[in-house]
């Protein structure tokens, strides 16, 4: 799943107060000033203009500039909304912000979203600034608002954002996270947020445009979750992001059970980091999804029991690359099942609670090597290539 990057800022101070009386010398002898007057009249404006969206006050929200966003993000629940501007680069009476926008949803967000935008300004013949755009800085992603007016739907357990689609699509993709809530934390425990947040653009464009990725990178991709892996003292700010188009394929089961499947990796997510390979995270997102479903292994892995009865059983456990979205959709689709399957071997061999023991002690080690190895030793009292060996004897056993 994806990931969002830590943004971190640097700020020097330098104790030279001769160089600072020679600028200030220069600027009243009638040298042109620098941008830091205009950065900080900058910083308050964008000031004002999120205390605006806070207060859904649209009057207070216009005097600093275009108000053409406003509509969009009214209804989104915040408790929090603001800019630190980075950089400003002007030109006369003209300038652009580069900004990191820092919001939380009310209820939802124990941790912070922060996302970089671009702010273009003018300023008018009595020198005041105001905003005439903002938008996703280059290379980044949208916000849901970017691409129109956001409708909401609470559920119990939930909050669907949507946009450009009707109540009753959102009521229903509440209704399913509302379902998968409490199954997931019948399966991991409640020590998480319990809730989860669903944006549901109008298409898959709108899709990759909230992930900042290419359409074709998300094509027949139900769904994804972001957010910020290995939290250990703060929940981060998960986002389930639903493909419509590809979801709008699936029957009943298979959407509870993607949505059950997402839903584990928010509960999940301060347990999984650099050390939790994709087949582990995956595959036990999946065995929590397709848990009580009564789905059978031919059923749900209809790839990887075409290689097993051809005689093809894999020779490993699924690597990372395998689970790329971009690739052959027969392989993604057998890394999946092939994860799918190996945990669904632990909980029946080892049981629920050592499954869950193990997850936790892969994520523990922070760093790839010897994460797996360990926990298979620790918890599990295996070796990596005895487990490999039970795990192709399963696939037989269950496949074949």
């Amino acid at each position: 799943m994806t990931g969002r990057r830590r943004m971190c800022g640097f700020r020097g101070v330098g104790p030279w107060p001769v160089v600072g009386t020679l600028l200030a010398s220069l600027v009243a002898c009638g040298g042109r000033p620098g941008t830091d007057g205009t950065r900080a009249d900058v910083q308050r404006l964008l000031d004002r203009r999120a205390a605006a969206v806070l207060d859904r006050d649209v009057r207070a929200y216009a005097d600093t500039g275009s108000a053409a966003g406003f509509a969009a993000v009214r209804a989104v629940p915040l408790a929090a909304w603001s800019y630190r501007v980075t950089a400003l680069r002007r030109g006369g009476d003209t300038a652009t912000a580069d900004a990191e926008l820092s919001y939380r949803v009310e209820g939802y967000d124990r941790a912070p979203v922060v996302v970089k935008r671009t702010v273009r300004l003018a300023r008018d013949t009595g020198g005041r600034w105001s905003v005439t755009s903002e938008k996703p800085a280059k290379e980044t992603g949208q916000q849901l608002w970017d691409q129109g007016t956001v409708n909401v739907v609470r559920g119990t357990h939930s909050l669907v954002l949507g946009v450009g689609q009707s109540a009753d699509r959102l009521r229903s993709f509440a209704e399913l996270a509302d379902d998968a809530v409490p199954e997931v934390s019948a399966a991991w425990g409640t020590a998480w947020a319990g809730h989860v947040v669903v944006l549901v653009p109008k298409s898959l464009t709108g899709m990759a445009g909230l992930l900042g990725s290419p359409v074709a990178a998300y094509r027949g991709i139900a769904a994804v979750t972001t957010g910020e892996t290995g939290g250990r003292t703060k929940t981060p700010a998960d986002r389930v992001i639903v493909n419509p188009d590809a979801y709008g394929m699936l029957g009943r089961v298979g959407r509870q059970v993607v949505l059950t499947h997402e839903t584990t990796h928010v509960a999940t997510r301060a347990h999984t980091d650099a050390a939790t390979p994709l087949w582990l995270s995956e595959g036990y997102a999946d065995w929590v999804g397709y848990r009580g479903t009564g789905r059978t292994p031919p059923e749900v892995a209809p790839e990887l029991q075409h290689s097993v009865m051809t005689g093809s059983v894999p020779a490993a456990l699924p690597a990372d690359g395998d689970f790329a979205f971009s690739g052959d959709a027969g392989r993604l689709a057998e890394a999946y099942e092939g994860g799918w399957l190996a945990c669904r071997m632990i909980a029946e061999r080892w049981g629920e609670v050592e499954l869950d023991a193990f997850y936790r002690a892969v994520g523990e080690h922070q760093e790839r090597p010897g994460a797996v190895e360990g926990a298979l030793k620790d918890v599990l009292g295996t070796s990596l290539p005895e487990f490999t060996r039970n795990w192709q004897e399963y696939l037989r056993a269950q496949l074949g």
